[in-house]
């Protein structure tokens, strides 16, 4: 049984002396916008949740190649190896083979995906998810630090002068000094209607918010230097608000704390973060 009520959620995020999300067009320096806000991009934080849905063990088709719990490499490799997939293998109807891919893949169905070559007898599927979630943004604008960084041994040894540092070992390292960031989510009835996300998909994306920065360190966010302060899920009655409404009812101030407006015909869910 699909989605029986919209659901809409926030996620506020705390960061101190990290880089939340590198920007690889400018030296992976943290994300900033224009008037200087910190920013955590969509697609860096739905790889976060389909990491822990990962760790969960839900079947997940888009698995980065770094955090890969099975031996394919890409996704044509994944959708070719599915025994299901497999019996409609001769079969032109790309709708069918959606709905397969979403009942197979828990993110397929509730983020969607476009299956872009990895069919010769159908023309590309798009699948449009339920769940949508918005680029975290800081409450704040946020320093950026930089720090230049030595490395204690050359890459390679110089032939010519095997005691000469080489160029590599020079490098920089960004940081957040401190933020608070906010992200915004909704998921669509209609759309997961279509798709098949559940009930039970919609508990299993609330179980994994409040721990996405788990099993998430490295020396650019070590340890215990991002954390969710707290997840807010809005659960509507048979009355369906619009989603700005919801996401505006919530205030999130620089220190981390937070005030809700409370909206009639609007079950709220207040999560501390794991």
């Amino acid at each position: 049984m699909s989605l029986s009520k919209k659901i809409d959620f926030a996620v506020i995020i705390s960061v101190k002396n990290a880089n939340p999300n590198g920007d690889p067009l400018n030296g992976n320096r943290p994300r900033v916008n224009y008037e200087g806000f910190g920013e955590i991009s969509d697609v860096c934080l739905k790889r976060k949740i389909r990491n822990r849905l990962l760790d969960a063990g839900l079947p997940i088709l888009v698995q980065s190649d770094d955090y890969r719990k099975d031996g394919h490499r890409s996704i044509k490799d994944r959708y070719d190896a599915n025994e299901e997939i497999k019996k409609l293998a001769k079969d032109k109807d790309g709708e069918k083979k959606a709905k397969v891919a979403c009942e197979q893949w828990y993110d397929v169905r509730a983020f969607g995906q476009v299956l872009a070559g990895v069919d010769d007898t159908s023309a590309s599927i798009a699948i449009r998810g339920p769940v949508t979630i918005q680029s975290a943004f800081s409450v704040e604008p946020v320093d950026v630090t930089s720090n230049q960084i030595v490395k204690s041994v050359n890459l390679t040894t110089n032939v010519k002068d095997p005691s000469q540092k080489s160029g590599d070992t020079m490098g920089m390292k960004h940081r957040v000094d401190k933020g608070i960031y906010v992200t915004f989510g909704s998921i669509n009835r209609q759309l997961a209607e279509k798709t098949g996300f559940s009930d039970q998909d919609a508990e299993m994306l609330k179980e994994v918010l409040p721990k996405i920065f788990e099993n998430d360190e490295s020396s650019a966010r070590p340890a215990g230097s991002m954390e969710v302060i707290k997840v807010i899920w809005w659960t509507h009655a048979d009355k369906i608000l619009s989603s700005a409404k919801v996401h505006r009812s919530l205030k999130v101030n620089p220190d981390g704390s937070y005030q809700l407006t409370q909206l009639d015909g609007i079950t709220v869910e207040e999560i501390d973060g794991q």
